[in-house]
């Protein structure tokens, strides 16, 4: 019985996964054949004037991307109390990738099942979670910001901007002030005053990888991380022929990133393409050039990405399976 039962298991298991499979590749042919429909020419010949050496590069930064963001993911997990191995971890983090594009945050669910398999409860990876997010944010806003820098008369909402995210950050980083949101939220009633305590019982639990140290050290990672893919996004505008400055493709670059994100859609897909198109196209490009080049840089970061994470999806599927024949 229990045998039959295992049997079962593995075989629903197995199920989710291929049908995981089958929904990236669906999502990836279906981006594809949007992004190259009405002008896969211009598309295809802005990929040979890239060429292999500029995939590269671009492939190389997205890389940096990546691994800088799991250093500051496993110094989460050290500040939560949670030694996990870096070579197990590392797979675990890239899996959760392989759901970038599904609805909701599978990605960080199924990351935190495999997390647990290694002794770290899901809160904690929740924790991890949020103070990721949070970092991602703060250093894509800055990123932002700099771009509107570029321009005299943004100077008072990029000061108000650094301005807002220091206080942000000064809260994040003080338990008093998480402590008194709470007790005030949690006494009142209302559907606001239950969304601001959710929210502070989030960051409560989160407040070891909020601490001051840490906050400075996340946020400058998070901007050598995200500032890597907008460089390489610079770089291939160069390539492309486009006369745009390094501060307004940081910017263009960013923005997108912040549009996808509020757009709430899986991978911000829609919501980054259509902004970075746009800002592309009132800064001189034409359509063709400014789609070709929009699809290159989400191709070379945000799919590449959901690509690796498959890869380790894959794997830790196949350690998995191994373990528990040995077992």
């Amino acid at each position: 019985m229990a045998a039959h039962m295992t049997s079962t298991t593995h075989y629903l298991e197995g199920w989710r996964l291929r049908a995981l499979i089958f929904s990236i590749v669906v999502a990836t042919a279906s981006y594809l054949a949007f992004s190259l429909w009405g002008g896969w020419h211009e598309v295809v010949a802005a990929f040979v004037q890239i060429g292999l050496l500029g995939t590269l590069i671009t492939l190389t930064m997205s890389l940096a991307n990546y691994s800088l963001r799991f250093a500051r993911w496993q110094l989460y997990l050290l500040q939560l109390g949670r030694r996990v191995p870096w070579s197990p971890s590392l797979r675990i983090y890239l899996s959760g990738f392989a759901l970038t594009t599904t609805p909701g945050k599978a990605g960080e669910a199924f990351r935190g099942f495999l997390l647990k398999k290694h002794g770290v409860p899901f809160p904690t990876t929740f924790a991890a979670f949020i103070s990721e997010r949070l970092s991602d944010l703060t250093a894509i806003v800055l990123l932002t910001l700099v771009g509107l820098a570029q321009y005299p008369e943004a100077h008072g909402l990029v000061l108000a901007g650094v301005a807002g995210i220091g206080v942000v950050l000064v809260c994040l980083s003080s338990q008093t002030l998480l402590d008194r949101l709470h007790h005030s939220a949690s006494t009142r009633r209302g559907k606001l005053m239950g969304l601001l305590t959710h929210v502070s019982e989030m960051l409560i639990c989160a407040r070891h990888c909020h601490r001051p140290g840490l906050l400075v050290m996340a946020t400058a990672i998070s901007i050598i991380a995200w500032g890597a893919e907008a460089m390489a996004f610079y770089w291939m505008l160069g390539w492309l022929g486009a006369d745009i400055s390094l501060s307004f493709a940081i910017f263009v670059y960013a923005l997108s990133m912040l549009a996808g994100a509020l757009s709430f859609l899986p991978g911000g897909l829609g919501g980054a393409e259509a902004v970075m198109i746009s800002l592309l196209m009132l800064k001189g490009m034409d359509a063709p050039s400014a789609i070709a080049a929009t699809v290159f840089i989400r191709l070379a970061t945000l799919w590449f990405a959901v690509v690796i994470g498959l890869i380790a999806l894959l794997s830790s599927r196949h350690e998995d399976t191994s373990a528990k024949e040995a077992a």
